[in-house]
């Protein structure tokens, strides 16, 4: 009886083995608790990521990019357009209202 979910990337190895001895994706299936399409799936799955490392493609990182804490020079060039940023509003606020 197949399971209800499983992480099939664990059974990889015992896939891959299985299909060099010749076993078709049914009787890999139910070695292992899998369904047909399950199987039928990885392999497509798997073949198209052999397919686009041998063309060259890099595979990105999974998730949200870590964010990299700024050297003191990215700190320094960053409060600098702040304070030009905030010089430009005040400039433009003391002209508007006639003070300057």
């Amino acid at each position: 009886m197949p399971r209800k979910y499983t992480h099939i990337k664990q059974y990889e190895d015992e896939i891959l083995q299985l299909k060099e001895k010749g076993y078709s994706h049914r009787e890999i299936g139910e070695k292992l608790g899998l369904t047909k399409e399950e199987v039928k799936n990885f392999f497509h799955r798997r073949n198209r990521n052999v397919r686009r490392l041998e063309e060259g493609h890099v595979p990105q990182k999974k998730g949200r990019p870590r964010v990299r804490p700024l050297t003191a020079e990215e700190e320094l060039k960053k409060e600098i357009e702040r304070l030009q940023m905030e010089n430009e509003l005040l400039r433009d606020f003391l002209s508007e209202t006639g003070r300057k």
